[in-house]
């Protein structure tokens, strides 16, 4: 664990944090970007499945977004992971995603992760392909929304990483 690794406290975001995680997925330069109303309804409706780092004045840094599928209650649906620009690089994202399915398998029985990736996203696709990796867990990918699909020109296609059974970290089948 790096040291700013160990200077970040992981928790479930509250309300309040709502407009700093709006910013940070807007200075990503990378995420769609939903409305600030939104990210306060996540913050509200979906803090459990989600967790945000803080600094160490308490400060949102990094959050991952989630939710648990409806139709496939084993399934945690990783919707946005973002890193504010001053800690990129020091393994957040990584971090994250390790204590949000820690949490996730713990209270809602969570063995499988999906997401979607656009094919340009090369961040992305080596966090999950390393998280994956780690777990010991399959990483199937395959189109999930045709670029076609979306309203707005230019939005590139979404791919669904599936990724599961998720094992213990270093634990393979």
């Amino acid at each position: 664990m790096t040291a700013a690794q160990t200077a970040v406290r992981i928790e479930n975001p509250r309300v309040e944090d709502g407009a700093a995680i709006w910013r940070i997925a807007r200075d990503s330069e990378v995420l769609d970007l939903n409305s600030s109303y939104s990210y306060l309804l996540w913050c509200r409706d979906f803090a459990r499945t989600s967790v945000v780092a803080r600094d160490d004045g308490g400060a949102p840094i990094a959050f991952i977004t989630g939710y648990v599928r409806p139709d496939r209650p084993g399934t945690l649906v990783v919707w946005q992971v973002a890193v504010d620009h001053a800690h990129r690089g020091q393994g957040l994202a990584g971090l994250l995603l390790e204590a949000l399915t820690a949490k996730v398998s713990t209270s809602h029985g969570v063995t499988w992760l999906e997401t979607t990736v656009s094919p340009d996203n090369t961040p992305s696709d080596r966090l999950f392909a390393s998280y994956a990796k780690r777990r010991g867990a399959s990483l199937d990918r395959e189109l999930l929304f045709d670029a076609g699909l979306f309203p707005d020109d230019g939005h590139q296609p979404e791919v669904l990483y599936r990724i599961g059974p998720l094992h213990p970290q270093g634990e393979s089948l």
